[in-house]
């Protein structure tokens, strides 16, 4: 007889869930660096750290929004992803309700006012990265320097130019550059408003002719010889077309300072009609925009998010051949205008590009590919790895030549003030269209702007040149006459008239009325407070 088996009861079923998997372990470059960009206020979204190629983390990359302010470097080769990070910033910098200024060199930055176009392969990276990617369209205005273009014209008198900014885009010397400080000086005592081209060489050429021997004399410093050089120069400089970027009415930098009516920055982009045949005004002009957001703009110290970024393109054609004084100023200018809560982002191909001084003042560094094709790129590859501090890669210089379209190398500062360990990182697409706008887009947004109303009509009052061609004729008058044996007009003595209550009124009227009244108030409204660069406003 076999033992019977006594069956055994079922198992209870396991409601124990299955442990998740353990995340897998952060690579020693991610434990390094992720850490540094644990920001706990707003802060822009960069794109997703990368430990090697094609080795992307689940770690993000940022920069603090209170530190942009602290001004900020995009560099890299041609072609490399430096205008489609610009793009970038721009976006999530008007989302947070801060206005941008910047160049559209090439027009492909006035895409942002269109909603971007999904594809295949741009959403998977931006998965990859992490970034849920939406077509978004952000509210622009456009401009065009001096009118042409589709943008609202953008103009500025010659007199709040300044002497040392008009100098640098007409390759004065320093000699040269000193003489025509003194033609300002000289024009705003004598109460003559320089607005366009044509009152300048007007003011130059009364310099040089026989009736202003006497004024010259007094000036001193200037030589009828370097005066005749100078108005040379303005006249090759008005036959490029350089006219129609000088008068008024003129650009009110304030207007830069906008929000659209959801709350969002407005993105300010200036078209820039002819660069490679005028590349130092667009340089210059981007510099007296900031020298007059200088000027106009409170202090406000540290605040919670900027008043404007600007982002400055082709910086090198600022610097290239400067002046030490003109450099110095620039350096002055980016130092102190922080704190006037504007934030100054330079876009070039190298940062040698930059002066140290400059250079030594910017938080936030964007770095791009660059090319080593050359012993000058390879000299400065090596100057670029020297100014990041040391890096949990391996060889720095090979990542940065080795970087994809769309990478980047950056260091920003952290909401401590302290640098951002080197960050190779994959950055993240654009929402908006990374294409220029349809032109008739652009020209019904440029229309129903009030500031095309502001901006978009001439004027021309009366200034330096109408009042010298009216002495001119007035003298011209009295020589005639005096050839002509008529004795000079004796003004006849009015009746003095009684008291009766009503005669300092008479008189007011009368004084109101007169053209040395008239003349006064002229010179009045074209005195100048003259600060960085030479630069000025009439007093307001």
């Amino acid at each position: 007889m076999t033992q019977e088996q006594t069956p055994t009861p079922d198992a209870a079923p396991d409601t124990t869930a299955p442990e998740a998997p353990a995340p897998e372990p952060k690579s020693p470059i991610e434990e390094a660096i992720a850490p540094g960009y644990a920001f706990e206020g707003p802060a822009l979204e960069l794109g997703g750290l990368m430990t090697g190629p094609d080795q992307l983390s689940a770690s993000t990359i940022r920069i603090p929004l209170a530190m942009l302010n602290r001004h900020g470097l995009v560099a890299g080769a041609t072609g490399t992803g430096k205008t489609k990070t610009l793009q970038l910033l721009a976006e999530q910098l008007s989302a947070a309700g801060v206005p941008v200024f910047a160049a559209d060199i090439k027009g492909d930055l006035s895409g942002i006012a269109t909603a971007g176009e999904a594809n295949d392969k741009l959403l998977a990276r931006t998965r990859s990265v992490g970034q849920d990617w939406k077509a978004t369209a952000f509210p622009v205005e456009y401009y065009a320097l001096g009118g042409q273009g589709i943008g609202i014209p953008v103009r500025v008198t010659v007199s709040s130019f300044g002497p040392i900014l008009l100098s640098r885009v007409l390759g004065l010397n320093d000699t040269q550059e000193s003489s025509l400080g003194l033609v300002f000086h000289y024009a705003d005592k004598q109460g003559l408003p320089l607005l366009d081209l044509q009152d300048l060489r007007a003011v130059v050429q009364h310099l040089t002719s026989d009736e202003g021997k006497a004024d010259l004399k007094e000036l001193g410093g200037l030589s009828s010889a370097t005066a005749g050089v100078i108005l040379r120069e303005l006249i090759a400089f008005a036959d490029q077309g350089a006219e129609a970027f000088f008068g008024e009415p003129e650009f009110d930098s304030a207007d830069l300072l906008q929000q659209a009516s959801d709350g969002r920055g407005l993105v300010n982009l200036v078209e820039l009609p002819n660069l490679q045949d005028r590349p130092a005004i667009f340089s210059t002009f981007l510099m007296w925009l900031l020298a007059d957001l200088f000027h106009d703009l409170p202090e406000v110290g540290d605040v919670d998010q900027p008043k404007l970024v600007f982002f400055f393109d082709e910086a090198h054609l600022l610097f290239k051949d400067a002046s030490k004084p003109f450099l110095e100023s620039i350096a002055q200018t980016v130092r102190l205008i922080r704190s006037k809560g504007v934030g100054v982002f330079f876009v070039t191909q190298s940062p040698t590009d930059v002066p140290d001084d400059v250079l030594a003042q910017l938080g936030s560094r964007i770095q791009h590919q660059l090319r080593a094709h050359t012993p000058n790129d390879a000299k400065a590859l090596k100057a670029t790895v020297n100014t990041y501090p040391k890096s949990a890669y391996a060889d720095l210089g090979e990542v940065i030549t080795t970087l994809g379209i769309g990478e980047a190398i950056v260091t920003v500062m952290g909401e401590k003030g302290a640098p951002t360990p080197v960050a190779w990182t994959r950055l993240r697409a654009p929402e908006s269209l990374m294409a220029p706008s349809a032109a008739a887009s652009m020209e019904a947004t440029v229309k129903a702007s009030p500031r095309q109303a502001k901006y978009a009509e001439v004027v021309d009052r009366e200034s330096a040149r109408e009042i010298l061609a009216k002495k001119l004729e007035e003298g011209a008058k009295a020589e005639a006459d005096e050839k002509a044996g008529k004795p000079a007009a004796k003004e006849k003595a009015a009746p003095r008239k009684k008291d009766d209550g009503n005669a300092a009124g008479e008189i007011v009227k009368d004084v109101v009325k007169s053209s040395a009244f008239k003349q006064f108030m002229r010179t009045a409204a074209a005195e100048i407070a003259r600060g960085m660069f030479g630069t000025a406003r009439r007093r307001r």
